[in-house]
């Protein structure tokens, strides 16, 4: 049985083509799928009952269960989803006054084992496919009662939760393209966001295939200590990473680049990181977004203190560089930016490796 969920328009055009169906019928099916939130073929009604027919004997419309439903005290929802054989992926969603966030995993685990990261602990298993991740939105507006012709309740959508996007690159865009669709989600690509650690040969295609706005795992302003902290900056050095997001903004849909720094007390809030990040905003168009490190057990980290995170952001912005401070949000239920965990079952082992002290790189 062929999931429809893991076809984007392309995809399921080509499908119903093989099936001698024109391809008006697979944005047809786009909407009842995706605008409409339906699964059952026999209430599309403008479909024929040929093809309804068709569909019930080869097709279905299958997303993630979800096994978990927590309210946070701020209104932050976090679901547990079931993705099959022990493992579950996390999805939280995120109400502001002017828009609300969904922030949706690509995978059950992550290898690239971020220090600071809760995810990258628990080992990584495979990715998700397509259905997996756009099964997430598909399934939140349904669990908060979007209605198809009422106001959008998830008006953003940030790639920011388990795993590395980039990573799995062919079922990320494919999700991608059916949350930028007119005949599915209609959002608009300001209004998606991947967040990546540095995987350059990734973001330059996604440039050519994708291009949606652009966040990137900084958390260190240079290579000795991004190294302890964002493994990956091994294979692709600030320098590659730099250059990778100048070439991103010829067609991103926004004008800079958000670097993401997790504020760590005493390893990465120093005078000589502000002055390592004012050189690289020299380089890139770039606005900050400062994370106050949300604990989880034996992380071996802490939370810089206020006073020095709004120092920090003060003198970024009066270097003339736009910086936020994200709001820790849903950490009573651990849904707080790198606190998602799911169940993953470790298949790396990186408990057994040594761990270099991070104080011991500035």
């Amino acid at each position: 049985m062929q999931n429809l969920l893991d076809l984007d328009a392309d995809a399921l055009i080509a499908w119903f083509a093989e099936r001698g169906e024109k391809p008006f019928r697979a944005r047809q099916i786009l909407r009842w799928i995706h605008r409409f939130g339906e699964t059952d073929f026999d209430a599309m009604t403008d479909v024929a009952k040929s093809l309804r027919a068709l569909l019930k004997e080869t097709a279905c419309i299958q997303p993630p269960v979800p096994i978990r439903d927590n309210l946070s005290t701020d209104g932050t929802r976090k679901w547990l989803m079931d993705v099959g054989n022990g493992n579950a992926v996390e999805t939280v969603f995120i109400p502001e006054a002017t828009r609300g966030t969904l922030c949706v995993s690509s995978q059950a685990g992550c290898a690239l084992d971020c220090a600071f990261c809760s995810t990258g602990k628990q080992g990584f298993n495979r990715n998700l496919s397509a259905a997996e991740i756009i099964g997430q939105l598909w399934l939140a507006n349904r669990l908060l009662g979007a209605e198809p012709n009422g106001e959008r309740i998830i008006s953003n959508v940030v790639m920011m939760g388990m795993g590395e996007p980039l990573a799995n690159f062919d079922n990320v865009v494919s999700a991608l393209k059916l949350m930028l669709d007119d005949h599915a989600y209609g959002l608009s690509r300001r209004r998606v966001t991947v967040s990546t650690s540095g995987i350059v040969p990734a973001m330059d295609r996604l440039r050519e295939e994708c291009p949606v706005a652009l966040a990137v795992s900084l958390h260190a302003p240079n290579d000795a200590l991004r190294d302890k902290l964002v493994p990956i900056n091994q294979k692709y050095p600030l320098k590659d990473l730099l250059a990778a997001c100048n070439r991103y903004l010829d067609k991103a849909p926004r004008d800079f680049i958000t670097f993401e720094y997790i504020m760590l007390e005493g390893v990465n809030d120093g005078d000589e990181h502000i002055r390592q990040l004012i050189d690289i905003a020299r380089e890139v168009p770039c606005k900050y977004n400062l994370i106050p490190f949300n604990p989880f057990p034996d992380s071996g980290f802490h939370r810089s203190s206020g006073p020095v995170v709004r120092r920090f952001s003060q003198l970024l912005n009066e270097a003339g560089i736009v910086t936020t401070t994200r709001k820790t949000r849903g950490d009573d239920v651990d849904a707080a930016c790198g606190q998602l965990a799911g169940q993953v079952k470790d298949k790396t082992r990186r408990t057994q490796k040594r761990v270099v002290p991070i104080q011991e790189v500035r």
